[in-house]
């Protein structure tokens, strides 16, 4: 059965650092694209990172751009998504997410067959 377990979410003032952690179990972790998304109180679920299978592609949302770094460690089965330069509209419970077998890196959300429970990030204005 496939598990993604989100961590590193908190409270944080503007301006600092926080890095996600998304541990994968349940599949063959190398060979499926993984992403980042976020849901902000009110709104909608929307794209924040995306990364291939190895990593060479990535994509970010505009919003996130120079500021969000997503990687992964294939030896761990570990996707992280690094955040610099907090903003309060970084506020939102933020989700990993597994793409298909062997397929391409995708900001598509419906593209994603499995998602962890969400790790909350939460930046006072």
């Amino acid at each position: 059965q496939v598990q993604l377990v989100e961590s590193g979410g908190g409270s944080v003032q503007a301006g600092v650092s926080l890095r996600l952690s998304c541990a994968v179990s349940g599949r063959t972790f190398k060979n499926y694209p993984m992403g980042w998304f976020r849901q902000a109180p009110g709104k909608e679920r929307e794209f924040v990172a995306a990364i291939s299978r190895g990593g060479s592609v990535t994509n970010y949302a505009a919003s996130v751009k120079d500021r969000f770094t997503i990687s992964r460690d294939d030896t761990k089965n570990t996707m992280y998504l690094q955040m610099n330069s907090l903003r309060p509209e970084d506020t939102a419970v933020y989700y990993c997410a597994l793409g298909g077998l062997f397929a391409g890196v995708t900001l598509n959300q419906g593209s994603y067959n499995f998602w962890g429970q969400g790790t909350q990030v939460t930046v006072p204005s």
